[in-house]
């Protein structure tokens, strides 16, 4: 073709793409309530081109991108198909229930069961993974509009009874999320293709003897070919890409579930507290204050609190979450900064993940010498340290410059959304080259999740009263009153 073609079928498609994004804009004004980025209008709307035509998607944009809002996003512009279905980790069903309803208010969600599951169209029921291989009898009695896959790197196995499941649930269209569709080989990106676009390539022997053994084969066209094969069902953009202007920073807010033993020890306190009462006065300011540590240290992880610490994984939502999301950033080249308010849960992070991760990770805070805490920045800044370091809340959470970092979570939610903000700030400030993502983590049904939706009330207010309000305001309320908001709430279940 010559060049004044190249260039008329260029424009073309241009306006194509921005005709396309401006009426999915248009559509998801009233529908989402959520400022979207032009990227993220962008992937809305190639996953409904994608779901209109019957196939299925793997978005696949790097954590932090917001691939639950695009999802959320194609959920509202799919309402009238059908009922439609998330899957999800067993960790992440809560959030995605919360988010669904903080994002898109006029959906009806229902999480955690398929038994009662609404089939009325604008609903959305939310599972775990574990429920979808045990539910496989209830899939297959409906048609849904839309399923969604999150976390689709649990697919990766195909000959797992949850990769079955997944098969087998009839649906419309299929969608997969995941930052990591390539963990271990190309492989598992076949594995989560069979699921939701299995006609793309249906035998394994022929996507392994044209992708996977030529790549192990040093075939160095071979990764072009495969990205070329799965352009028209994989979306994949890196934060670099996507951000042109100043780095922005991200929000990436998630609900955390308790496990068993987190919730037995949360419940049993209380009951202990509910009986005794907190007295008054003074005494009663200091029981409540102990209390409402006890029930965020059982969030962060149970041995906290029972001092059996010899085996740490599986026994915290909230450690498990985390461990994925620091895997993740260490494998991708994102340096990372962990803030906690405690000395015991930053001991035991860095314990952790010298465990899991294999990483030397350095905890910096106050009990340390000001010359140390000083090598300590100076080496992270530099690269000389690992990419992940533990920071105490308020000892690093001020008057430092940590701008090697691309992310940080926050382990533990602090009174005061403006200190959480200023630790942040350590690392989105000038100086940054890359979009940060600030990833908190609350215990659903929790005095955590009472501390977020303060948060929230008084930032929609633009307020930050001292720097214990949150506390503040739970301290005024009589026994009767927090016990019943600091309640799990969970007796239906």
């Amino acid at each position: 073709m010559d060049p004044t073609g190249t260039a008329v079928t260029t424009a073309g498609f241009a306006r194509d793409v921005l005709r396309d994004c401006l009426s999915v804009e248009g559509r998801l004004r009233d529908s989402v309530h959520a400022t979207l980025r032009p990227y993220q209008i962008r992937g809305i709307s190639w996953l409904a081109q994608t779901a209109e035509a019957s196939t299925g998607a793997v978005l696949a944009d790097e954590m932090g991108l917001g691939k639950t809002l695009q999802a959320i996003g194609l959920l509202c512009l799919r309402a009238s198909e059908g009922p439609q279905l998330v899957v999800c980790p067993t960790s992440l069903v809560t959030n995605w229930a919360h988010e669904i309803g903080r994002f898109a208010p006029s959906l009806t969600v229902s999480a955690g069961l398929l038994e009662n599951a609404p089939t009325t169209t604008g609903s959305v029921t939310v599972i775990s993974y574990a429920r979808l291989r045990l539910g496989s009898d209830h899939l297959r009695e409906r048609r849904w509009a839309t399923v969604i896959y999150d976390e689709a790197q649990a697919l990766k196995n195909p000959r797992t009874q949850v990769a079955r499941a997944a098969r087998d649930v009839d649906a419309h269209a299929r969608i997969a999320l995941t930052g990591t569709p390539i963990e271990n080989s190309l492989d598992d990106l076949w594995a989560i293709l069979r699921v939701v676009a299995p006609a793309l390539f249906p035998h394994k022997a022929v996507f392994r003897r044209r992708f996977t053994r030529a790549v192990n084969d040093g075939d160095a066209g071979a990764l072009q070919r495969l990205r070329v094969a799965v352009a028209p069902v994989l979306l994949a953009r890196t934060k670099s890409r996507v951000a042109t202007a100043l780095p922005p920073k991200i929000l990436n807010p998630l609900l955390v579930d308790l496990t068993e033993e987190q919730a037995r020890l949360y419940d049993d306190h209380l009951a202990d507290i509910e009986g005794n009462g907190f007295g008054s006065g003074i005494e009663r300011h200091g029981r409540i204050l102990a209390t409402l540590t006890r029930l965020k240290q059982i969030c962060n992880h149970p041995s906290l609190v029972t001092g059996d610490d010899e085996a740490l994984a599986g026994r915290s939502g909230k450690l498990d979450l985390c461990t994925e999301i620091l895997d993740e950033n260490l494998r991708t080249g994102a340096p990372t900064l962990v803030f906690t308010q405690y000395r015991e849960t930053g001991e035991l992070l860095v314990r952790h993940v010298a465990e899991q991760l294999g990483v030397d990770a350095q905890f910096f805070h106050g009990g340390l010498p000001a010359t140390r805490r000083s090598e300590l920045v100076s080496d992270f800044q530099s690269g000389r340290g690992a990419d992940l370091m533990v920071m105490s809340l308020k000892a690093g959470g001020v008057g430092l410059t940590l701008t090697r970092a691309c992310d940080v979570v926050h382990f533990d939610r602090w009174w005061n959304p403006a200190v959480e903000a200023q630790a942040s700030d350590r690392v989105h400030r000038i100086g940054q080259q890359r979009p940060v993502t600030v990833t908190t983590l609350t215990t659903a049904t929790t005095v955590e999740e009472h501390i977020d939706n303060l948060h929230r009330r008084k930032s929609a207010f633009g307020t930050h009263a001292g720097d214990t309000s949150a506390l503040t305001e739970l301290t005024r309320l009589g026994d009767e009153r927090l016990i019943d908001m600091l309640r799990r709430g969970r007796e239906s279940e």
